[in-house]
């Protein structure tokens, strides 16, 4: 039975480029998407980003950062280190749209965006937006959520995935774009092998959906427009009340 909710689907597959990609945002249970997605295979970027804040503010800030990261991106060759700029970029224009609206005051987003170059990715993550890769069966989560859990995880607290999912402070974040001025986004850096599957998505997708289902999933729809459209459809059958994204991009 379909899942009731708002799809919103950009689709753009280009036969001459090195690789396919395709993106669906979901409300889940929410009134209002605060998610937004950016899929460019012409430059080979690809964001996702998951707002939050009171009045539609979320809305606002993912909004605001997916805009500025495309311009900033678009006005010359892509890099690694422009990326970084971008996040930097649509940092101050989101503390600045909430500066000339007190209901906007403390907005913020997560992004997660890579850039994808011949054998590499050049990736930025700040928040809990995650992007996994998918090569010979196996799903190897890239990012690292800045948030309480994955600093107590880090620092020796025992907690199960299981748990992870269902632990009261799995939300609070400790870093996320448009809080406050001082951000310093990290460029990492990982290879990229032909037949890779990369999945970027927001927690709506990876608070529901195990890592195991993602990779039976992949392999069952390997194709990029049926696979991040079953994905979606399997974060709402397992319950997933937040927004929902997710990004499946293809390295042939």
């Amino acid at each position: 039975m379909a899942t009731p909710g708002v799809y919103k689907t950009p689709l753009i597959i280009l036969p001459l480029m090195p690789y396919a990609a395709h993106g669906v945002t979901h409300t889940g249970r929410r009134p209002s998407n605060e998610d937004a997605l950016l899929v460019d295979p012409s430059i080979g970027l690809f964001v996702v980003a998951d707002g939050m804040g009171g009045h539609r503010a979320g809305e606002i800030a993912s909004g605001l950062a997916i805009d500025t990261i495309r311009d900033v991106m678009k006005g010359e060759a892509p890099t690694g280190d422009l990326l970084c700029h971008a996040v930097e970029c649509a940092n101050d224009q989101i503390l600045a749209a909430a500066s000339q609206n007190p209901e906007h005051a403390g907005m913020g987003t997560t992004v997660t965006a890579v850039l994808v170059t011949d054998g590499e990715l050049e990736f930025v993550n700040v928040g809990d937006s995650r992007m996994y890769r998918w090569r010979s069966g196996i799903v190897t989560q890239l990012t690292r959520d800045d948030s309480w859990l994955s600093h107590a995880r880090a620092n020796g607290t025992e907690i199960s995935d299981d748990e992870a999912r269902r632990h009261p402070m799995r939300h609070v974040l400790t870093d996320v774009v448009g809080v406050r001025p001082e951000l310093s986004p990290e460029l990492q850096v990982a290879p990229v092998h032909a037949g890779d599957t990369l999945v970027l998505c927001s927690d709506g997708f990876h608070g529901a959906v195990t890592a195991e289902r993602l990779a039976a999933i992949l392999d069952t729809y390997p194709e990029p427009t049926a696979s991040a459209a079953r994905l979606v459809q399997e974060a709402l059958d397992h319950g997933a009340t937040d927004n929902i994204t997710v990004i499946v991009v293809r390295c042939p």
